[in-house]
């Protein structure tokens, strides 16, 4: 009987339908948007990384983001590499948090984001990182190509203290969320480093120790 649920476009229809039941459910009630720090009280030193850069981003991809609050920097670390020249040592953090779903306002995928500015797939899967807090959260691992350059992705969805790699199983915590304790709120978290030499260990290596250098405090700034 539930085997249609098999296919991807069965699946994402499902997922829509229960989402707009969860919503007209909560409805009736006022949501519970939570408060937290602003993203930019983020320290400048991670351990030991350190602020490189702060990115700028168009109004225009803003407006199609629409998050609530938006981090975008670039850490460095010395103890690796010299990321001035090499770029080994760096790592780009973007966060986008959402204080609430229901105005249509959702994460937008790196899976869909990445190749329409032209980046195409090499590999994708799932790895875990132990960040200290017990059981190791599991993260996608993704790694792409543009032109001769590689770089590798890791990025979740944050909500409360729940790591979800999974973009279907997101949204059905999404639903849980809304009708249990009446809210929507998720971040989207997004490391990118680049791949040297196409050694993807070492860019992976790279990459996890820079979540574990952030992840705790992150923490500190979307709500619990």
């Amino acid at each position: 009987m539930l085997k249609f649920l098999k296919f991807p476009a069965a699946q994402i229809v499902t997922v829509l339908l229960l989402i707009q039941a969860a919503l007209l459910y909560s409805a009736v009630r006022p949501e519970v948007v939570p408060v937290s720090p602003p993203l930019e009280g983020m320290p400048s030193t991670l351990g030991s990384w350190q602020l490189a850069q702060t990115g700028v981003i168009e109004q225009e991809v803003l407006d199609v983001l629409k998050a609530d609050d938006i981090l975008n920097r670039t850490y460095c670390n010395s103890a690796i590499a010299d990321c001035k020249t090499s770029g080994q040592g760096a790592a780009n953090l973007f966060v986008a948090a959402f204080r609430t779903q229901r105005t249509g306002k959702a994460p937008h995928s790196p899976k869909n984001c990445l190749p329409g500015s032209g980046w195409v797939k090499i590999s994708s899967g799932e790895i875990p990182i132990d960040v200290g807090s017990g059981t190791p959260i599991s993260v996608n691992r993704y790694v792409v190509a543009y032109g001769s350059q590689r770089s590798l992705v890791l990025y979740w969805y944050q909500s409360r203290d729940r790591v979800v790699a999974d973009e279907f199983k997101a949204k059905f915590w999404v639903i849980r969320d809304a009708i249990r304790l009446n809210r929507t709120d998720t971040a989207l978290v997004r490391v990118v480093v680049p791949v040297v030499n196409r050694d993807e260990a070492q860019a992976q290596a790279v990459a996890t120790d820079f979540v574990k250098s952030f992840y705790s405090t992150l923490l500190n700034y979307l709500p619990s």
